[in-house]
């Protein structure tokens, strides 16, 4: 249980029920899509994630009722990793 004014540290990357109950997600800008499709994300945003030129995304859809209701980016390195925390003991029981 989180204290009231308190927030919960949470890796958004961990798969336990208490990162899926989303305590670790915040609405930090609301920003336009220009006429090219392109997106700016604020720096105080760039900074608080410690995204540079250069870094890398997955681009994470979530679908509802046949839409895409929901895109997350994720740091590419992050993604790799979670991947591989989640395939690595299901291939390990494959090759048993």
């Amino acid at each position: 249980m989180i204290e009231e004014g308190k927030q919960k540290d949470v890796d958004c990357s961990e798969t336990s029920s208490e990162a899926k109950g989303m305590e670790c997600c915040n609405v930090d800008a609301i920003i336009a899509i220009d006429s090219r499709g392109q997106i700016v994300l604020p720096k105080e945003v760039r900074e608080k994630a410690g995204i540079k030129a250069g870094d890398k995304f997955a681009v994470i859809s979530c679908e509802s009722g046949g839409k895409v209701c929901c895109i997350s980016l994720v740091k590419a390195d992050d993604f790799a990793d979670m991947v591989k925390g989640m395939l690595g003991p299901m291939m390990k029981g494959i090759l048993r």
